[in-house]
């Protein structure tokens, strides 16, 4: 199967001058030839076409794109004076002095090249760069959404539902090639944020705002040791010609409830200065219903048969905005601040039926529970950063200071009437209802620095701190006939802080063919969970956390990779709140202020075919690995979360691209995987179990002038995680987009899971466990979305990534 790069005008450059050197006579060297282009401020000039001319009668050698930080290599080049000419649109010519290529020479540095705007600007030229939907790189897998149908009017939880080897449960945990711990980036900043909370930012951020999802397995020791299962970093698009360019995008949608959207994003430059801006809003109500069937059974064998339905609305209304500049202070030394936030809410009607008997359908009593949830989430963070580019050879030097604040509130009541089997009141109702308000607040600063020691040798290091405060206050009411009094023996305070000091060295050799990196990185830990009234919860670690990367060219075509790291996953901050949350009074959650923290040691092994198709063998092993359980008591039953003894994972990972014809593209991506579980002493009993699962997505893109048809579908098996065995999983998407108006605007229709055939059903049977639940949320959604591009569509803010993103990553209910 042939596969082909679709990139027209700047790609046809390049494949001409491939051409001609494919019919140069000479001998291929052993030389690698690399250098980097900037513009005139400073910045990568990134796609630009570039040709090795020999010096001599300026025939073209070699050509190449430079990458997204202006960098580019050519291979195999034979001992000779040369020269370097690169091209883009929108800038002139430029041409490098001459430089030689001696016969022993194994690297060559060419000289820099600085390319200068054009004085006369190009209007009738269009570039189409189309990057495929699935890209891989050597050390990630790439989803390019940016012009994908399927992004439109979703949120950024559910594109990335749909990214290779990433699945979302029915609680919104995300887990990577069946692993969970997955830490959640955006533009290569962590977010702080809790399981909870990181879902709630999630489903409120605007898929019209996202650019890439990049899924790093194992990550280096640059990146903070959080994420057993590696790295999912979402880049949003940015917007280097002085002007103002912006987009304008509005949606709505339909399932079983109306939705809506709408964002504006704007970029501005000029001289020295760059401002970007972004704004976005919407609603977003969707239905939950949730069936769940249990036995229990008490100490001498009698049973207890619980059936119970609920019916869970959700509705959410976001409003997130953020507003950045960028200064440069010399073509070297840039400044700058990021301004963000959100104001959001979350209002959730549950009504739950409960039927209690000595078997399934037979009624010895009943219950109904009406429970109303009425939250709101608030958050503004400030990030200033420094980067200085010391030198030509690469040396830089970057600084960090970032602050951020959350404010939640959820007001909650639960009234519940008791029946007997005729129908008749069994006894008064039972009111309760709760005010929790919850604050975090989060400091962090990092400094990191890059030095080119030699042509091939490079050192990386840094250092980080951070600190973490959060309050949670439940005040729990009951009512007593006449007025509502205070719960005592539901009501508490916990408060949890926690500060980390971090350092990391990286060391990357390059050889001809292979480039090694080795690093460590070191992280104290030192927390403190206060329940009031309870004796606090203390510790203090220091971890080490090595990591090693190792890439072989063998040729042209193929490549392989070895790397292994040490990673950890600390609990969620509503993971240790020991807080008890009611569905009804026999169904509850609550957190585990003991939970410890898991490691795990990551290997992985890459195989990649020209540049396109991967083949990854994996193998981590989780120690003290956190798991949600479903535990009784009596006849209650509960969630929380548990350290196990150990977790084992085994997986192989294909991803295939491909192209049949100029207008027919699509991707498969295939991930086979092993989950074990093992705990001696897990609740009072020796746990131990496993099963091999798959899942499998494929994607078809079929591009017919200005309309765009795309076609995705997605397998998961039956598979085993913790005490759960959770059943398949599958749903079609589709979507078509017409661009018009010269490409300035596009409109896109696209339905989610058409046949309606996504669910989330499980089961357990195990430590005193007889479950099944079944869940059915609002999947079939039928979205149109409009987008219009304003402006100069050149401008680019510059990429940041801040130092509080691991922190955030682990709060609740950021949406």
């Amino acid at each position: 199967m042939k596969t082909i790069i679709n990139i027209t005008f700047t790609c046809l450059l390049v494949a001409i001058s491939w051409g001609v050197s494919f019919a140069q006579t000479a001998k291929p060297g052993t030389a690698k030839v690399s250098g980097s282009l900037l513009n005139d401020q400073g910045k990568p000039m990134d796609y630009a076409s570039v040709s090795l001319l020999r010096a001599a009668d300026s025939t073209i050698v070699k050509g190449a794109l430079s990458n997204d930080n202006g960098v580019y290599i050519f291979d195999r080049i034979p001992a000779g004076k040369y020269l370097i000419k690169a091209t883009v649109i929108g800038y002139e010519k430029a041409v490098s002095k001459p430089f030689n290529v001696e016969e022993s020479a194994a690297t060559v540095a060419a000289p820099a090249l600085s390319m200068r705007t054009a004085s006369t600007a190009l209007t009738q030229v269009n570039i189409t760069a189309s990057k495929p939907l699935i890209e891989r790189k050597i050390d990630r897998t790439v989803m390019n959404v940016e012009n994908s149908v399927l992004a439109a009017g979703n949120t950024a939880m559910e594109i990335l539902a749909k990214a290779p080897g990433v699945t979302v449960d029915k609680d919104d945990n995300i887990s990577l090639k069946g692993k969970q711990g997955v830490t959640v980036m955006i533009n290569d900043k962590l977010t702080y944020l809790s399981a909870a909370q990181l879902a709630t930012l999630l489903k409120s951020t605007d898929g019209n705002t996202i650019k890439s999802i990049e899924i790093i397995t194992n990550p280096s020791a640059k990146y903070d040791a959080a994420g057993n299962s590696g790295i999912i970093n979402i880049k949003l698009k940015k917007n280097t010609q002085n002007g103002t360019n912006g987009s304008i995008t509005v949606g709505g949608a339909k399932s079983k409830y109306w939705r809506d959207n709408s964002s504006l994003n704007i970029n501005h430059k000029e001289g020295n200065l760059n401002l970007f801006g972004s704004l976005s809003r919407g609603d977003n109500k969707r239905g939950h219903d949730l069936g769940i069937n249990r036995i229990v059974t008490d100490s001498v064998g009698n049973k207890t048969y619980f059936n119970q339905m609920s019916n869970m609305p959700s509705a959410y209304h976001y409003n997130n905005y953020r507003l950045g500049a960028d200064y440069d202070l010399t073509a070297k030394h840039t400044i700058g601040f990021v301004v963000s936030g959100y104001s959001n809410s979350e209002n959730d009607i549950n009504s739950t039926s409960t039927v209690i008997g000595k078997q399934f359908g037979v009624a010895d009593s009943s219950l109904r529970t009406g429970s109303e949830f009425h939250q709101s989430y608030k958050n503004f963070a400030l990030n200033l950063n420094d980067r200085l580019k010391i030198d030509t050879s690469g040396q830089e030097l970057s600084f960090d200071l970032d602050y951020s604040k959350f404010k939640n509130n959820s007001n909650s009541q639960y009234n519940t009437d008791y029946f007997l089997p005729d129908g008749s009141v069994q006894h008064a109702p039972q009111l309760l209802r709760n005010q929790t308000p919850s604050n975090i607040t989060i400091y962090s600063g990092k400094v990191d620095y890059a030095k080119p020691l030699t042509k091939t040798i490079k050192l990386e290091a840094g250092a980080k701190f951070s600190s973490v405060k959060t309050d949670n206050d439940l005040r729990a009411q009951i009512f007593d006939g006449s007025n509502y009094v205070n719960d005592t023996t539901r009501s508490n305070r916990f408060i949890y802080s926690e500060k980390i000091k971090a350092g990391y060295i990286n060391l990357n050799k390059q050889f001809k063919k292979t480039s090694v990196q080795l690093g460590l990185r070191a992280e104290q830990t030192e927390s403190n969970g206060e329940l009031m009234g309870s004796t606090p919860v203390k510790r203090s670690y220091l971890n080490f956390f090595p990591s090693v990367f190792v890439n072989q060219t063998l040729n042209d075509k193929n490549e392989i990779s070895l790397s292994y790291s040490r990673r950890i996953d600390r609990p969620g901050y509503d993971d240790l709140n020991p807080f008890i949350y009611y569905l009804d009074p026999y169904t509850f959650s609550k957190g585990n202020a003991f939970l410890n923290p898991q490691y795990t040691q990551n290997f992985e092994f890459n195989y990649t075919y020209n540049k396109t198709i991967n083949v990854s063998l994996g193998y981590s092993r989780t120690t003290n690995a956190i798991t949600e359980l479903i535990l009784s008591q009596g006849q209650k039953t509960f969630q929380t979360n548990a350290n196990l003894q150990t977790q084992n994972n085994y997986n192989v990972n294909i991803n295939a691209p491909y192209t049949i014809t100029k207008w027919w593209t699509g991707n498969v991506n295939v991930t086979g995987f092993y989950m074990g579980f093992k705990s001696d002493s897990l609740a009072g009993f020796n746990f131990n179990d496993g099963q091999v699962a798959a899942q499998a997505k494929a994607t078809q893109t079929f591009k017919f002038g200005t309309y765009r048809f795309e076609v995705m579908g997605d397998y998961q098996s039956p598979l085993t995680y913790g005490i759960y065995k959770i059943r398949p999983r599958y749903s079609v998407d589709m979507g078509v987009s017409h661009s018009f108006l010269d490409k300035k605007a596009n409109v896109k229709l696209a339905c989610d899971d058409i046949f309606n055939i996504r669910r989330n059903d499980l089961s357990s049977h195990v430590i005193n466990n007889n479950f099944t639940i079944k869940q059915r949320n609002d999947t079939r959604v039928l979205r149109l979305t409009f987008t219009y591009n304003f402006g100069n569509n050149k401008i680019k803010a510059r990429e940041h990534r801040s130092g509080a993103d691991d922190e955030k990553g682990r709060v609740k209910g950021s949406n």
